[in-house]
């Protein structure tokens, strides 16, 4: 049978539709996780009655025959209500529609922000206000720190019980058994760990292949734990470097371990099981270095750390998170929700330097970076910029900046190779590998910004100098028939100033979630920590064991100093709510350095909220605030009716038995008023006079006590407090007080900062704003 030309048209766009349709099908079965959030739970509900009500849910979107049980990843039955199941999109469309869900989204899989600290943190600043020194200090081991991470090293000495009491009858979790970990790999110190396996359902995803055991395989977890509440170690040091004596925030808290993340990531719907088991087992505080990245920020509600924390501190449990490593970008902070407490990081006063030493009698040229260079000590090594070793098929531009597969492996073997570095491009870990794989002897990059932060490099001789400083080299080698250099190992400078400086990869404010609520909160070390580590064979010097220790950054590492300070402020004042803590971290904290001068970002400008929030955390003041800024649940309701959430969306997240009503007048501009211990306002107009609210409650020893206002402000803002006098009683323990906004000067433009400080003689309680102008 022939065929006409318009049949053959008409035959292959029906073969066409039916692979569309096929493939059409194929995308409709292809199941993966989705999270399943269904808010609070009811006080009478019981596990058993949670996972059937959750299985009925789920079998009511499955096709006939298919069994819930078998799809079903886990379910959330302690903090709050849901599950974590494999679905087809279209099964997970139909259960965002059923009643009694909040939201329904793709498990989504975040990833960790990655001795000397408390030292330079209690000494940098001097205090004038501290708890009476003859007085006993509270069982600081009664407190328990739970951390969501990467698992943890049980046989690290930051983790020995000697002089540990029993456990705290509050603690109801478990030590669960795993690969290469047993029950009696916990003890009085570290009282608990969990892992959530992958293999707990059917069809659940393989997330790294040691996930079978809260052993931590990645070294991170054993860091933060360390870091926030680890013995005191004396003597340690990361190969001879930062020696002195390592220790967390709160040496006599006890530690939980959660290990929801693996090599690959930390998938949303463990780190709900591990929120969800943390609350349950009973925790005091939850420390969780973790979070999505700037340009993937979910809502709230889909969220799960924001979830979690959510549950978590509706019940008394203060939760810590880092704020994010992708800085400096403005709006770049994560775990920005008002019921987080969430963490900036800074330098120290410790500075690693790996000098360059060039032929021809030069002076040393300053650099920084870890390294156990083994290059001799005399400038006799070939010296060459990348530009000059570019190979045939490449650009200068590119080789200079030793961009991989530019070079020519012949000009550069042997020689030490000065690349140019900037942000933007190839991590400096692949390019020195690179360069080490084609037979160079060492690498020095031209860093286009300083960044106080001293990457390591292990046993190859890399050293980074500043843009200035490369201009010396460059013009050395220009003028130089023969350059020759070396790289010297590095050193440990201790008393580096200026310190702390805002470290450059610390995310920034405003929230992009919301701009009426000033983030982050605070700030504190997360430059080069050095903390317990796992036990590795990569990088060891010629001669010397693996260390215990490590040098770490990141957000990850701040986070932790901010838990440690809390849960010594728990165990002074058990209790206080996660809000009051939180007040009297951020309302005493320090905007000063070690020379008294404003805080500073890298780049020399001076430090705002949007970088440090209210400043560096100050363990010892945070312990007498005189007055805190209090919230309860009740608050946060309201801030998600000012936020945009329906009043039914609340319902179920608060559970609420009657229902929850949102007030007529809820505004985004209403956030301004959530009784937070910093202020921000949005879109202030000229001449409108923009007036928010706020409650403080004495803490303080004196019952009858008055408190006076002070404000800092631009010129051209005018900032009232009203009133500026708070006379404390026996009886008026709480008082509020209004501060009124006003731009009086049309040619202030964009975001104007300042603060106010209640003082009575002995307390300073600071509050910073951010004022944010229109058009």
């Amino acid at each position: 049978m022939d065929f006409s030309r318009v049949q053959w048209k008409w035959l292959l766009f029906f073969f066409f539709l039916l692979l569309v349709v096929e493939i059409k099908g194929e995308n409709e079965d292809k199941k993966q996780i989705y999270v399943v959030y269904m808010g609070s739970v009811s006080p009478d509900s019981s596990k058993d009655f949670l996972r059937e009500s959750h299985l009925q849910l789920l079998g009511s979107v499955l096709k006939r025959g298919e069994k819930a049980e078998n799809i079903l990843v886990r379910n959330y039955k302690y903090g709050f209500s849901g599950f974590a199941a494999r679905l087809s999109e279209a099964e997970a469309l139909a259960l965002k529609r059923k009643p009694g869900v909040v939201s329904v989204f793709v498990d989504p899989v975040y990833k960790p922000h990655t001795t000397r600290s408390w030292d330079f943190l209690q000494n940098y600043v001097e205090i004038d206000s501290r708890p009476n020194s003859d007085s006993t200090p509270p069982a600081t081991a009664d407190t328990i720190i739970g951390l969501l991470d990467t698992g943890i090293w049980p046989e690290s000495e930051s983790f020995s019980d000697n002089g540990f009491g029993p456990v705290p009858s509050q603690w109801k979790g478990i030590c669960m058994k795993g690969s290469n970990f047993t029950s009696s790999n916990c003890n009085k110190k570290l009282i608990g760990a969990r892992y959530y396996a992958t293999d707990e359902a059917p069809f659940a995803r393989t997330f790294g292949s040691n996930t079978n055991s809260a052993r931590d395989e990645e070294g991170h977890g054993t860091h933060t734990a360390s870091t926030a509440a680890g013995n005191s170690i004396t003597g340690a040091s990361y190969y001879g470097l930062a020696s002195g004596t390592a220790k967390g925030g709160s040496t006599g808290s006890r530690i939980a371990m959660y290990k929801v993340c693996s090599s690959v990531g930390c998938p949303g719907s463990q780190i709900l099981a591990g929120f969800d088991d943390a609350v349950a087992d009973g925790v005091d505080l939850l420390s969780v270095s973790l979070g999505a990245s700037a340009f993937f920020r979910p809502d709230f509600s889909e969220d799960p750390i924001a979830i979690g924390a959510f549950h978590a501190v509706a019940k008394g449990i203060t939760v810590v998170c880092s704020a994010g490593n992708d800085g400096p970008t403005a709006s770049s902070v994560v775990n920005a929700a008002p019921w987080i407490l969430t963490v900036a990081a800074t330098t120290i006063d410790r500075y690693f330097e790996s000098d360059i030493l060039l032929g021809g009698n030069t002076s040393a040229i300053k650099g920084e970076a870890i390294n156990f260079s083994t290059l001799d000590k005399s400038p006799n090594y070939p010296l060459i910029d990348g530009g000059s070793a570019k190979s045939n098929s490449s650009d200068v531009a590119s080789a200079s900046h030793c961009e991989p597969g530019t070079l020519d492996g012949s000009k550069t073997k042997g020689k030490i190779v000065v690349c140019k570095h900037s942000q933007s491009d190839t991590s400096k870990t692949i390019k020195f590998e690179a360069l080490k794989d084609s037979g160079s002897i060492g690498t020095i990059f031209a860093n286009d910004m300083e960044t106080y932060v001293a990457s390591s490099y292990n046993t190859f001789p890399v050293s980074e100098i500043t843009a200035q400083a490369a201009n010396d080299v460059f013009s050395y080698i220009n003028s130089t028939k023969n350059p020759v250099a070396t790289i010297l190992p590095t050193i440990t400078v201790t008393k580096f100033k200026p310190a702390p400086v805002i470290a450059y990869f610390s995310s920034r404010g405003p929230s992009a979630q919301t701009r009426n609520l000033l983030k982050p909160d605070i700030a504190a070390p997360g430059v080069n920590i050095l903390a317990s580590w796992i036990p590795t064979s990569t990088g060891v010097p010629n001669g010397q064991n693996p260390s215990q220790f490590n040098l770490v950054s990141g957000t990850s590492m701040a986070c932790p100093h901010v838990a440690g300070v809390a849960a010594t402020i728990k165990a002074w004042n058990p209790t206080w709510s996660p809000f009051a803590i939180r007040s009297a971290i951020m309302t005493t904290a320090t905007q000063a350095n070690s020379d008294k001068a404003p805080l500073m970002t890298v780049s020399g400008s001076a430090a705002t909220p949007y970088d440090i929030g209210s400043g560096e955390v100050v363990p010892t003041t945070a312990l007498q605030p005189g007055l805190v800024y209090d919230m309860t649940t009740r608050d946060l309701l309201l801030f998600l009716c000012n936020y945009g959430y329906s009043s039914s969306k609340i319902s179920l997240i608060s559970n609420s038995t009657n229902g929850y009503s949102c007030p007529s007048n809820s505004s985004i501009n209403l956030i301004s008023d959530l009784n937070y211990p910093s202020i921000a306002v949005s879109a202030l107009k000229q001449n409108e006079v923009r007036t928010v609210n706020r409650v403080v409650t004495n803490v303080g020893a004196q019952d009858d006590t008055v408190y006076t206002a002070s404000v800092n402000s631009p010129t051209g803002l005018d900032v009232r407090v009203v009133p500026n006098k708070l006379k404390f009683s026996k009886s008026y323990k709480s008082l509020g007080f209004q501060v009124l906004f006003s731009v009086k000067d049309s040619s202030l433009q964009g975001d104007l900062f300042g603060s106010i400080t209640w003082s009575d003689g002995t307390h300073t309680v600071r509050s910073p704003f951010a004022a944010t102008t229109a058009g």
